[in-house]
């Protein structure tokens, strides 16, 4: 049985953005995209609390031979403890799936002496490997596979469809 899927315009997204921000309380010391989903939400998100203080975040959870997810992620990218120490920072991701992507960010961010908070665009707690814990703040609920306009281009392997142009 096929997951149900939704393929969002660019305006879906302005209005999940929309949707987020009345929710958000606080006034956060920066933000922290986790690549790649967060970094379109993360940067409209950025723009209406007006936060100059970002960072990237980019997580890696290896596969053994079997393409099963192994459970120690490589970081291939992240700020330094010391650029989050003693900050409130808001971690912004796409989506909350399995959650263990965010879930590593966040114990890594509060292992470097910060506060973290997590924004998602879509919580998907059907298949969230974090019962006790979500988002602390999400736009949607949904089972669906969810397909962001950055991503349409993109097959299955994360590679260009053929017939596909810009120009």
């Amino acid at each position: 049985m096929s997951k149900r899927q939704e393929v969002l315009t660019w305006n879906d997204v302005v209005c999940l953005v929309e949707h987020l921000m009345p929710q958000i309380e606080g006034v956060f010391d920066g933000l922290l995209l986790i690549t790649r989903g967060g970094l379109i939400p993360g940067g409209m998100i950025a723009e209406r609390m007006d936060i100059n203080y970002i960072l990237t975040a980019a997580v890696r959870f290896p596969t053994d031979l079997t393409g099963k997810r192994l459970a120690w992620p490589t970081f291939l990218q992240f700020p330094e403890d010391a650029l989050l120490r003693g900050r409130r920072m808001l971690i912004v991701d796409d989506i909350w799936s399995g959650g263990e992507t965010i879930m590593t960010v966040v114990g890594r961010v509060e292992m470097a002496g910060a506060r973290a908070e997590t924004a998602v665009l879509h919580y998907r707690p059907g298949s969230s490997l974090f019962k006790q814990v979500g988002p602390t703040y999400y736009a949607a609920i949904t089972d669906a596979l969810i397909v962001y306009p950055w991503e349409v281009g993109r097959g299955p392997e994360g590679m260009p469809r053929p017939g596909l142009s810009c120009i």
